[in-house]
């Protein structure tokens, strides 16, 4: 196996661990989309997850959010230049209502993917062909649970 796919997708796998730790915690996320949310769900991140597509628009998000009335919220939105911009926008909004945004996992996500993967819901394809050039025959949701 290659040393640096092995590494990948180790920091990817913790990544995704640390993820689901804090899901259980009551850490709200969002993502884009729908799909997004299923592949967390395939990723075995069992916490409260929004996807911001399904409302009208960024600011029913963020009341939406808001009502929740949460202290901390993990930001995963697409890399493409939308979620960029949403994941700003976003983090702007909280800021200023008191609840803490945290876009590290995104920063980290978005750095070990950003080339192949522009989503979320592309995350789970992308593993399953970084453990396939790595000849690991195991799947990534075999790995994770």
């Amino acid at each position: 196996m290659s040393t640096h796919l092995r590494e990948r997708i180790e920091k990817i796998e913790e990544l995704l661990e640390r993820l689901a730790i804090q899901s259980t915690k009551g850490i709200l996320i969002v993502v884009e989309g729908q799909k997004d949310v299923d592949t967390l769900r395939k990723l075995a991140i069992s916490g409260e997850i929004i996807a911001a597509k399904t409302r009208k628009s960024f600011l029913a998000m963020m009341t939406e959010i808001e009502k929740l009335e949460v202290e901390e919220v993990i930001l995963l939105l697409d890399f493409d230049r939308r979620g960029r911009e949403w994941t700003k926008r976003a983090t702007k909004y909280l800021e200023q209502t008191n609840v803490r945004p945290n876009i590290r996992f995104w920063q980290e996500l978005r750095s070990l993917v950003s080339r192949d993967a522009k989503d979320i819901e592309s995350l789970l394809p992308y593993l399953h062909t970084l453990k396939k050039k790595s000849g690991d025959s195991q799947t990534i949701i075999e790995s994770r649970l």
